[in-house]
């Protein structure tokens, strides 16, 4: 079975066919860096991180964009009240996205352009649209797309122009949805408009709006319209025609849908693939700051370890809605603590597996199956679940082989999904890149181990129980073996117990 997505332009699941064979062109849409990143903010990024990684462990060459927005209405809104230059306040934003992302293993991108960098693209594409009678100039500075230039446009949400409600001016969410606080805010009416349905371009500088948040063009000074940037961004480092465009489900009407059509309109083929993913919610509704529900990632990340994180955003289909909530997190730490747990046993009993061995190790094809299936991750973390349960076996029974064929299949499954414990990223206990505190951590345990080990040594049971309890107290849980003592953090409040034999 080869690759197939669920495509959202034809509502349907196909066969992958890329353009150059061998070859992925990919663009996400990235952060709008108006304020520090949320956990549904990192979804999408998580989300897309275990398409690029499939696809490239199945052999291809994977071009990855992933933009950021650092000029919109809410960025210059923000920055104002907080007394702040506008580009600051975006960079800040920006590399707190960066560390979020850094934290949970995400990749980085081939390419991460940011909107401010690629102004002349912006306006090489507007100037075509103009130029092809797609587009039109009002106010000086005010260019707009027309929608019934361009009879396919609604093509891609499968929608007719008379039945949709005209986003205001602009930007916005489709109805009935909530306003994405990654969104921009909504524009203003315009006179001149030919119809309520035509999208910004270009937009002139508001009263108040800092000078240096603008740019000249043909069509008098202004800044882009946010559709325009991704198509620009897009066609420059992926060309006229690209495999897959990504993002939150939320995208679709009407960034995307603008998006396709002032592309296809200026004579390019664009996206040939479109894939969603699904929200993050609470209590039912869209995670975002403008309900209320926000859950920063520094704050998740203070008290749950960056790899349940990522566990809990990945145990999920990729189009499928996720409901954040504490029992989430607790099975995913406890489901982590299992996988860590047998790779560090096996690991322990045969030997340091070498990490260029997983990258090149065939997959279970269950698993390969699983992946190919429009990457359905919960069938596939089942296979993942079935061989550590073997792997546990094999180790209880003392059978190497049978251990080192299970603990390198496990760790070529995880590493998929970002999750090899084993890898790097995850070490010792690492969530952020910084194995500092879990050196210290390994040296302090180690040496109350090793006080411990002497006291058994010398049948001082009373100080070996007292060092075994005040390491239990906070938090560390000792397995002893005949290889000696094991330790580990202890499973988080409420979540299920770690075996050490079986899944």
């Amino acid at each position: 079975m080869t690759l197939h997505l669920f495509d959202s332009a034809t509502r349907s699941v196909r066969p992958f066919e890329p353009v150059v064979p061998g070859q992925v062109g990919v663009y996400l849409c990235g952060a709008t860096v108006q304020a520090p990143p949320h956990v549904g903010h990192v979804r999408s990024a998580v989300a897309f991180d275990v398409l690029v990684r499939w696809l490239r462990r199945s052999g291809y060459r994977v071009t990855l964009v992933r933009n950021v927005t650092d000029v919109d209405d809410k960025i210059l809104a923000r920055s104002a009240a907080a007394g702040e230059p506008w580009w600051a306040w975006a960079l800040t934003n920006e590399r707190a996205f960066t560390r979020a992302y850094d934290a949970l293993g995400v990749l980085p991108p081939t390419y991460e352009p940011r909107a401010t960098g690629h102004v002349p693209d912006m306006v090489a594409l507007m100037q075509r649209l103009v130029e092809g009678g797609h587009a039109y100039a009002t106010a000086p500075g005010d260019v707009w797309f027309d929608v019934r230039s361009w009879p396919a446009y609604g093509e891609l949400t499968h929608q007719r122009l008379e039945d949709m409600v005209p986003s205001p001016d602009d930007e916005g969410p489709a109805a009935g949805e909530p306003a994405p606080d990654d969104e921009p805010l909504d524009e203003r009416a315009t006179p001149g408009k030919r119809d309520p349905h035509d999208f910004a371009l270009w937009k002139s500088p508001r009263p108040g709006e800092p000078a240096t948040a603008a740019w000249d063009t043909p069509f008098g000074r202004g800044r882009p319209g946010w559709h325009l940037e991704c198509s620009a961004m897009a066609h420059r480092y992926l060309g006229e025609t690209f495999d897959i465009h990504g993002g939150g489900l939320d995208l679709r009407f009407p960034h995307h849908e603008n998006e396709q059509a002032q592309s296809r309109a200026a004579g390019f083929g664009f996206a040939r693939y479109w894939v969603h993913n699904g929200w993050v919610t609470q209590g039912g509704a869209k995670m975002s700051k403008s309900l209320g529900n926000g859950l920063l990632v520094d704050a998740v990340l203070r008290t749950t370890p960056a790899p349940v994180v990522r566990l809990a955003l990945t145990a999920v289909q990729l189009r499928s809605m996720l409901e954040w909530t504490d029992d989430i997190l607790r099975e995913a730490g406890a489901t982590w603590e299992r996988l860590a747990g047998f790779v560090a046993r096996a690991t322990e009993a045969v030997g340091a597996v070498d990490d260029d061995e997983v990258l090149l190790a065939a997959l279970p094809e269950a698993f390969t199956a699983a992946m190919d299936d429009d990457l359905n991750v919960p069938a596939a973390l089942a296979v993942v679940h079935e061989h550590l349960k073997a792997g546990n076996t094999a180790l209880a029974a003392g059978d190497a082989a049978a251990t080192r064929t299970a603990v390198v299949a496990v760790r070529g499954m995880l590493d998929v999904l970002g999750l090899d414990p084993a890898s790097p990223q995850w070490a010792a206990g690492r969530g952020a890149g910084d194995d500092r505190a879990a050196r210290a951590l390994d040296a302090v345990v180690g040496a109350e181990l090793e006080a411990r080990a002497q006291a058994r040594a010398a049948r001082d049971w009373a100080t070996a129980d007292a060092i075994r309890d005040r390491l239990t107290a906070a938090g560390i849980a000792v397995e002893d073996s005949p290889a000696g003592a094991r330790w580990s953090l202890a499973a988080p409040a409420g979540a299920a117990e770690t075996t050490t034999t079986e899944d």
